[in-house]
């Protein structure tokens, strides 16, 4: 991706294995990709000493091989056969914040709540005035924090009932993974625009049955041996208990009414999720691949590189644009296109996220020490380079110089999904949209001008809807907003203008 729309978040859970802290920490190590600012994880256990059920949590900042980096925390402090997990990328209350760190836990009166949150809640801002208003304390700024205060003061008299009753009352897009000394609960948002997924895998030692888990990406399943069972529907409450566990996964569940339809992220499949994930009920990988098909018939390689001396090379901005240029070349040698697929850019997997350049070529240096080229292969050839997406276009820019500097006879840019000219207002962290490249210029040639390339295209909004519907023929609709500006929930535009920590307490997008 060729600037800074940044993923979300991760959430894993497990019920009913010995050793659910472990497969948690596997879990969240497989979900990396969708937050690198901290990681957590809370487990359920009993205190022989205490004669209670305990939730003890485990947090920190860093990834998640930094935050798990003492074999003592499974094996002295995160005990127990149940527990959820976080990943975090925040854009909803302060990221340098401990208290943010995710999971929460809280203990009330009718026993411990964990919670792991993956989305945005639209109605945030009513809630945490109405909380105030009636003297509630806050610990974080965090949006999630709200779902913990709902389920303490509802006036229902059951442990579930409560987590249920103010599960009703929240609005927005969300994935949710709840943990209670005897249940672990998934929810997902009525418009199912986050993934969220249901897996089953084997327990040795369980005190009875199979255990289940539950992630927002299906690879997190591949790490540790489950195999995936369904996805949590749209709107969907699961309730995970043992009496499940012993009954072939019978659990019960609760539906969450629906004003809107579905509309799930479409963006999930363009960028965020990895590819060897199944969501929405598909690979990403067989998506990604449509998607560089259906653009390789709209923009294929240019007509007047057939005749260059040097077979033009089709090169991918690793690595979440791989499989989508893979689609690109085959459909291209298909149709005729005399070309290959080629490693041009080599991405550096070692430069942290809180990499920083000093001096005014910041921005040009992290570019750099993420990306180099492969300087004897681009040497007087046409290179046709792929990104899913272009945002500020900034990394695009660099990469072209480098390109160039690198000998390449001529660079053409293609884009494996439309303009992106909306920001999102459902959990994804996009810039303003007056940031935006496709809202600075009028038009694909200043587009064109501005980056440096010989020529440059998109896929059209109408080929990326074939594609990924070309792919996965579920009859359940897709958000696209960020490529049309037409959003299927009526959304407060300024909402992303603030946040719990400025003055104006409300809530931006996670």
């Amino acid at each position: 991706m060729s600037s800074a729309v940044h993923d979300h978040c991760g959430i894993f859970g497990i019920f009913n294995h010995p050793q659910a802290a472990r497969h948690t920490y596997y879990g969240l190590h497989a979900l990396q990709h969708r937050g690198q600012e901290s990681a957590g994880i809370v487990t359920s256990t009993y205190d022989e000493q205490e004669q209670a059920p305990v939730m003890p949590v485990h947090k920190d900042f860093g990834l998640v091989l930094d935050a798990f980096d003492d074999p003592d925390i499974f094996d002295k402090q995160l005990l127990g056969d149940a527990g959820i997990g976080h990943n975090r990328y925040s854009t909803s209350g302060a990221a340098s914040n401990r208290a943010n760190i995710q999971p929460f836990v809280v203990h009330h009166r009718n026993g411990n709540l964990a919670l792991s949150h993956n989305g945005n809640l639209s109605n945030a801002r009513e809630l945490r005035k109405s909380f105030s208003e009636r003297g509630t304390l806050f610990q974080t700024t965090s949006d999630s924090e709200l779902i913990l205060h709902l389920a303490a003061q509802s006036r229902r008299q059951n442990h579930l009932d409560q987590i249920i009753d103010a599960l009703m009352q929240i609005e927005g897009a969300y994935s949710l993974l709840l943990l209670t000394d005897e249940h672990m609960i998934a929810v997902r948002d009525p418009n199912g625009f986050r993934p969220l997924a249901l897996g089953r895998m084997d327990s040795p030692g369980a005190r009875e049955g199979d255990a289940y888990c539950v992630a927002s990406e299906t690879c997190a399943f591949d790490m540790i041996d489950a195999e995936y069972v369904r996805d949590i529907e749209p709107g969907e409450i699961l309730v995970v208990d043992r009496e499940g566990c012993a009954n072939g996964g019978d659990f019960e569940s609760h539906e969450i009414p629906s004003t809107y339809g579905v509309s799930q992220c479409v963006f999930e499949y363009v960028y965020f999720s990895r590819p060897d994930s199944q969501i929405f009920g598909e690979m990403v990988d067989k998506v990604r691949r449509q998607t560089g098909v259906q653009l390789a018939h709209e923009a294929p390689i240019p007509e007047e590189a057939s005749d260059d001396e040097k077979t033009p090379i089709v090169v991918p901005v690793p690595d979440s644009a791989n499989t989508s240029t893979l689609g690109f070349a085959e459909e291209c040698q298909d149709m005729g296109h005399r070309c290959r697929f080629d490693l041009g850019l080599i991405r550096n997997h070692y430069v942290g996220r809180t990499f920083i350049a000093p001096g005014q070529d910041r921005r040009e240096m992290k570019v750099r020490c993420k990306f180099n080229t492969v300087q004897g292969l681009l040497e007087d050839r046409t290179v046709v380079v792929i990104d899913d997406s272009i945002v500020r276009g900034t990394t695009a820019r660099y990469l072209v110089d480098m390109l160039r500097e690198s000998g390449a006879k001529s660079v053409h840019f293609r884009v494996s999904s439309p303009p992106v000219i909306s920001p999102c207002f459902y959990g994804m962290d996009f810039p303003d949209a007056d940031e935006l490249l496709a809202n600075k210029f009028d038009d694909i040639d200043a587009m064109r001008d501005y980056l440096g390339v010989d020529s440059l295209a998109y896929l059209s909004v109408e080929g990326l809807m074939t594609a990924v519907t070309r792919a996965n023929d579920s009859d359940l609709g897709y958000c696209n907003a960020c490529f049309t500006g037409n959003y299927p929930v009526p959304v407060d535009k300024d909402m992303s203008k603030h946040d719990f920590d400025r003055p104006a307490p409300a809530p931006r997008t996670r």
